[in-house]
């Protein structure tokens, strides 16, 4: 899972609380279909999970992150298998691959132009990319509730950051298209994600994926905008003693032609 290039990530919770994010992947990695002998991309690897299970089908498989220390955990969790630090928006690999494979990264890609020409350059003629991400609406209630006590607690310009890019499913194929990728599949579909902490399950979250949101803001201050998040989504995010984030997320598979 890449980032933007300032973020920092806690990996060993995102391992622990967090592991959602790659253990929904493994469906994805089933629509991959990887074949042994195939060059395959993992584009924002994370800590390697993926990528790990994409090698087991003989696939020679390369996991990139723009992520110091995702990709630090993924060398030390797998280290028989390559890893290469680098960011979506600029990357040259110098043989292309028969695919590239995607889950949780391209939303956190403001420059989305960018990541899919880079993707289409390091694809051969014929290749295939893979993705999953946030699509339209994704984490919406979770997004209104921290923004509005953002406001409340006098943090408005916070309130106003855009970190994520979630995208139409005809807005993303539309781009893609541009570019000169054939889109042969494509679904907008929710996938409500129960979260592990049946305590606070809600704040994790939040200071996990939505941190920047949370940048200079005083201590006291963010428990108080955290707590007010929480009872916000009680009544409709919290099921008998879990917690549910409300994601939406898109699935494509698109061919290079040329």
């Amino acid at each position: 899972m890449a980032i933007t290039e300032n973020n920092t990530w806690n990996t060993a919770l995102y391992d622990k609380k967090h592991d959602f994010v790659f253990k929904y992947g493994e469906y994805l990695v089933q629509l991959l279909t990887p074949k042994e002998g195939e060059r395959i991309l993992d584009v924002g690897c994370g800590t390697g999970y993926l990528t790990n299970l994409i090698a087991a089908s003989g696939a020679m498989v390369t996991g990139m992150d723009n992520s110091i220390d995702m990709i630090a955990k993924a060398r030390s969790e797998y280290p028989h298998l390559p890893f290469r630090l680098a960011s979506v928006t600029d990357f040259k690999f110098e043989e292309p691959f028969d695919a590239l494979f995607s889950n949780a990264v391209l939303h956190w890609v403001t420059e989305k132009e960018q990541a899919i020409q880079s993707m289409y350059n390091n694809l051969k003629p014929g290749g295939r990319l893979v993705l999953e991400m946030g699509g339209k609406g994704n984490v919406q209630m979770i997004i209104n509730a921290l923004k509005k006590a953002l406001v409340n607690h006098g943090y408005r310009s916070n309130a106003a950051r855009e970190i994520w890019y979630f995208p139409s499913l005809s807005e993303y194929t539309g781009l893609l298209e541009k570019q000169g990728f054939r889109v042969t599949y494509a679904a907008h579909y929710n996938r409500e994600t129960e979260l592990k902490d049946t305590q606070h399950g809600i704040k994790d979250w939040v200071q996990m994926f939505g941190g920047a949101f949370l940048e200079g803001v005083e201590a006291a201050a963010k428990d108080n905008i955290l707590e007010e998040v929480e009872e916000t989504l009680r009544q409709t995010q919290f099921r008998n003693q879990k917690w549910y984030a409300d994601y939406k997320r898109l699935r494509v598979v698109a061919i290079k032609e040329n």
